[in-house]
């Protein structure tokens, strides 16, 4: 974007930075955890208001157990023009109930309150930054798209598919989760995450009358917990965690049955590769166990791509015509931009500046929120990173109605 454009953009959202905490504010006053979809169906309406009136037409996409995902589409955008998409969720993991021991308060420039900064903050400053551009007659060329689910923090079992059917059709992909760290570092990788559960079958018998006809199940899972913790690998980031394990009937009896729950993180598509096929072909040791193993690597890894750094520099570009300051980092944990990053350029940690989250310190920094909207403004407004995208693969957007109600 033209760099005369990107101060006046700043100016104008610090100037509204008390109607975007008062916004957060209403937000977090809404508790709306992603166990229990009737609370946040209040949370859908208060978005899809903000969106109506930016003029965006919002489709409302009914979930099977979860209170499903808001998808909103400017009115004015031609059907076969190239398109953005930003992407976020609603749901929190704070359980009803919790703003009588967790308030939402403001002291020492923050505002504290659960689902503040993840990921709240992000959606309010992408709603301010479409705002900005509107009052500013600012038109992006590459027209934006704003999908919100309701089932990010569980896994968005209900919402992947969907995701991965709209990352083809746009030029970009900008996520709207926290930043990382004090200093709001963008997130341009993160790893892959993998769910197992491994169930042994032994034989159950009395361990003082006749031990022998029994064959430990808890014996062969001891086994397997070693074999899982040898396949961490520290120099590559590959982190398996045994995280639960239970099993036996008493202690005067053979164990029958146990059961582990293992966590997995990976850097690469290649380890994630390779740490499942381990997972997954692990055997018995003890002669008469079985394994049942389940799970997979549900989210591959954000990866540094050629298509992810140069969306990145974009950024950079932008920071520099706001003058403020601008730098990537690796997170740990993954987000819905694990997918979109395997089909288009991807930047994630755009959202809120702060810190806690899944913490009873969450909180966001107030200040940085007209900053962040304004560096996501300016991204807004930049050309297609690819000029092919105007044709969208073919995708029909004008057909999305079908997907539920408008």
């Amino acid at each position: 974007m033209n760099s005369d454009l990107a101060p006046k953009v700043l100016e104008h959202l610090r100037s509204r930075q008390s109607e975007m905490v008062d916004l957060l504010t209403r937000s977090a006053l809404i508790e709306s955890p992603s166990g229990v979809p009737d609370s946040i169906i209040p949370m859908f309406a208060l978005l899809r208001e903000q969106l109506e009136g930016l003029g965006f037409s919002c489709i409302q996409i009914p979930g099977e157990k979860t209170a499903g995902q808001l998808l909103a589409i400017d009115k004015q955008a031609a059907d076969n023009c190239p398109r953005q998409l930003l992407l976020g969720h609603c749901d929190t993991v704070w359980s009803i109930g919790t703003l009588k021991t967790m308030p939402v308060q403001t002291h020492d420039g923050c505002l504290y309150g659960p689902g503040v900064y993840d990921m709240k903050g992000g959606l309010v400053q992408a709603l301010f930054a479409l705002s900005a551009l509107r009052e500013l007659e600012l038109q992006p060329t590459v027209s934006p798209v704003f999908f919100i689910n309701s089932d990010e923090e569980i896994g968005s079992f209900e919402s992947a598919d969907l995701i991965r059917e709209l990352a083809p059709a746009v030029d970009r992909v900008m996520v709207m989760e926290p930043s990382l760290g004090p200093t709001g570092l963008l997130k341009t990788a993160r790893k892959g995450v993998g769910r197992f559960v491994i169930k042994v079958i032994g034989r159950a018998a009395h361990a003082g009358l006749d031990p022998e006809k029994g064959i430990s199940a808890i014996l062969e899972l001891s086994h397997v917990v070693q074999s899982l913790f040898d396949l961490n690998d520290t120099e590559k980031g590959i982190t398996v965690n045994v995280g639960t394990i239970d099993g036996g009937m008493r202690p005067n009896v053979v164990a029958p049955e146990s059961r582990a729950e293992v966590d997995v993180r990976v850097r690469t598509k290649e380890d994630a590769q390779h740490i499942e096929q381990a997972i997954l072909g692990l055997k018995p040791t003890v002669p008469g166990t079985e394994l049942q193993i389940s799970g997979r690597i549900g989210r591959p890894p954000l990866e540094r791509t050629a298509g992810n750094q140069k969306l990145w520099q974009r950024a950079v570009q932008a920071a520099a015509s706001l003058q403020l300051p601008i730098d990537q980092g690796a997170a740990g944990g993954g987000s819905d931009g694990n997918w979109t990053s395997l089909y288009t350029p991807t930047l994630d940690g755009l959202g809120a500046v702060g810190d806690g989250a899944h913490a009873v310190t969450e909180h966001v920094v107030k200040d940085r929120m007209p900053e962040r909207a304004a560096l996501l403004a300016c991204l807004l407004l930049e050309p297609p990173l690819n000029h092919e995208s105007e044709h969208n693969n073919g995708f029909c957007w004008n057909e999305l109605s079908r997907l539920g109600i408008q």
